[in-house]
């Protein structure tokens, strides 16, 4: 446990790391900015919060977290995404998976104190791991969301989605390891059309309804069941999806929770394509692997060898680098690539 606590701990006081919590399809996100003023700076209690949103993992359950480090492709051919999921067995991970808007009383777990009395609400989006809520004082919001209370939000004719969009309550995702809070406003068009730039949420039907608890390319072992995801500061990509100059220091970071946390087998094929590379093999003669997770392991360390080789300046190295992605990576699979925003 005490080396979990460490790096979650260190992550909490990190602002290039981000959170969220939910599943695939509903996801509450939260990042700071560095310098943000801090509303909540309890890292010892798992737990930060700016004016923006928050997040906190249970203390008493932070112990039982499984967390699986991985990386995925990206669509873009010079990038990749890396977050480590924080799982659960599935039985542990499991909540009520209401299906219809439910009011659960005030947010007595609130992370800011000031948010202990406003009432908190179930979505009803039937997830297998998350209660996604909204929470408001507002009193005409509340008389609509009571009186719409046992209904699907999603009935043609129900004004409690138009309420919700129209006055931007906070947004809880209330998991059994913790929670990720977003005070900011409900992307759409308040926003520009666009979700506001640190904390904010993502609720998209056609992805619910594919019943997912996780996305295809998230190399989930069997039996366990993601909650929530840390997100490192990623090398190439900002904490918006944004072009980044590759950061090795980054990079290198993450590199060691692969190797801690990461399926093993993806953690070997890596290692393996590095000696290969380093042997100056031929890239036809390595012997490619056919599991999915493997492949893409293997793809994206070529892409990070050849930000490694043009950083250092070794035009040998990024030639045969260069060789063997033709051979593996010049054509992008969107079966096999994940947004490379963290945590979309």
């Amino acid at each position: 446990m005490t080396e979990l606590a460490d790096m979650l701990r260190t992550h909490l006081k990190d602002p290039e790391a981000g959170w969220s919590m939910g599943t695939f399809g509903a996801i509450a996100e939260f990042h700071q900015d560095p310098g943000e003023t801090l509303a909540v700076d309890t890292p010892d209690l798992f737990c930060r919060a700016t004016e923006r949103g928050g997040v906190r993992i249970d203390p008493m359950r932070a112990a039982d977290i499984v967390p699986v480090a991985y990386e995925a492709l990206s669509p873009r051919a010079h990038r990749w995404s890396h977050a480590v999921a924080l799982c659960l067995p599935e039985g542990d991970a499991r909540r009520e998976a209401r299906a219809v808007l439910t009011e659960l009383g005030p947010d007595e777990a609130a992370i800011r104190t000031g948010d202990r009395g406003a009432i908190l609400f179930d979505m009803g989006l039937s997830l297998p791991q998350c209660d996604f809520c909204i929470r408001t004082e507002d009193v005409a919001v509340l008389e609509i969301l009571r009186r719409c209370a046992g209904r699907s939000l999603f009935e043609p004719d129900n004004p409690a989605m138009p309420a919700i969009l129209k006055a931007h309550p906070h947004r809880v995702a209330v998991t059994t390891i913790g929670r990720v809070e977003v005070y900011q406003k409900i992307g759409g068009p308040d926003t520009g059309g666009v979700s506001p730039p640190g904390p904010h949420t993502h609720v998209l039907p056609q992805l619910l309804r594919s019943g997912r608890t996780h996305s295809a390319n998230t190399p989930i072992p069997p039996g366990l069941m993601p909650l929530g995801s840390l997100h490192p500061g990623n090398p190439v990509v900002g904490p918006m999806g944004e072009e980044r100059a590759f950061d090795p220091h980054l990079h290198a970071r993450f590199q060691a929770l692969l190797e801690r946390y990461g399926n093993a087998s993806a953690v070997a094929v890596k290692t393996d394509l590095l000696a290969a590379l380093a042997r100056g093999d031929h890239p036809q003669d390595f012997a490619c692997p056919n599991d999915r997770s493997a492949r893409a392991a293997m793809r994206v360390g070529l892409r990070q060898q050849e930000h490694l080789a043009r950083q250092s300046g070794k035009e040998e190295y990024l030639a045969k680098i260069l060789a063997w992605r033709t051979v593996y990576d010049h054509a992008v699979d969107a079966a096999d690539t994940d947004d490379e925003a963290p945590g979309h």
